[in-house]
């Protein structure tokens, strides 16, 4: 009885569920990217502008209502926002010289780079069942690149795969560093005041950057319905991953934030089935192994998120 009421504490649950859904999120992120890049359409900065605005509107809107008085020096949300900005940025165009694949693959770069900044900054102490549980989800996501679920991406590394992948590593560093910086940060304030900050300082770098790298491509862009939703339904998406983020890192911390995510692809390959009424058995050969692979990574999340004490 005390063995399964530390496996279904409420927080555990909770944070399950949570990762679970900013892995849903991640994964609605993903299908309108491809929906823009299908169009010809490449403005990575772009699409994040309208999350950050919205961010910047809706809490920035709570923190000047509650009359509160930052809690944390101003620039360090500077230099957070451009963290944030750039990573999305890297990682976005590096689809464009390397695979789905060896992106995937690569991405877990950030788990171990977490692990490492919360060990020397925020003292987060791991065990030997943590590490297995890491192990354990990294296995997972490996069965699936390895299944036939992408093996028609296998066939195509990329125009330029050295540089595509070199960019993905990059990005994971800088979303690493973004996670456990957030980490701290609401753990030691508030939420509200981390996300308000995040939009505003996010939305005025991607302006920039906007305006620098991507205004000849907005001017090209022929602004139709089937371009305007993707880059909403982008937005929305992303607006719900960053207002869910600070939760599951007050909660669990950024390494089971990362860990979470993992799972985003095999929640495209069922959107595809059920939502899209693809026929993905028939022409991606999704076998036993894909089934084995979303069970392995989500044993993996609990055997990292429990607790015995």
């Amino acid at each position: 009885g005390g063995c399964r009421a530390r496996w279904l504490r409420r927080e555990v649950l909770l944070a399950l569920a949570l990762g679970q859904l900013v892995s849903l999120l991640i994964t609605s992120t993903g299908f309108s990217s491809s929906e823009l890049a299908r169009r010809g359409i490449n403005a990575p900065t772009s699409q994040s502008l309208l999350n950050y605005i919205l961010l910047a509107l809706v809490y920035g809107g709570i923190l000047l209502y509650r009359r509160q008085p930052l809690t944390t020096k101003w620039y360090y949300y500077l230099i957070l926002g451009i963290i944030d900005v750039e990573a999305n940025y890297i990682v976005v165009k590096s689809y464009q010289y390397t695979s789905l694949t060896s992106v995937m693959l690569l991405d877990c770069w950030s788990i171990p780079c977490v692990i490492v900044l919360t060990w020397i900054f925020l003292k987060t102490k791991y065990g030997f069942r943590k590490f297995f549980g890491v192990g354990v989800c990294v296995a997972g996501l490996i069965l699936v690149v390895f299944s036939d679920v992408h093996a028609s991406d296998r066939a195509s590394k990329g125009p330029k795969p050295l540089k595509g992948d070199l960019l993905v590593i990059v990005g994971s560093m800088l979303y690493a560093c973004s996670n456990v910086t957030e980490e701290y940060l609401v753990k030691k304030n508030n939420r509200i005041e981390l996300m308000a900050m995040l939009g505003i300082f996010g939305a005025v770098i991607s302006g920039i950057q906007i305006s620098i790298l991507e205004r000849e491509e907005l001017h090209s862009i022929k602004w139709n319905a089937g371009a305007v939703f993707p880059f909403i339904g982008f937005a929305l998406a992303m607006f719900l991953f960053y207002s869910t983020v600070p939760t599951v890192l007050k909660i669990c911390g950024a390494t089971m934030l990362n860990l979470s995510l993992l799972t985003s692809d095999m929640w495209a390959v069922l959107i595809r089935i059920f939502a899209y009424h693809e026929k993905l058995f028939a022409h991606c050969q999704v076998d036993w192994m894909y089934f084995v692979a979303f069970a392995c990574t989500a044993g993996g999340l609990l055997v990292y998120s429990y607790r015995s004490s």
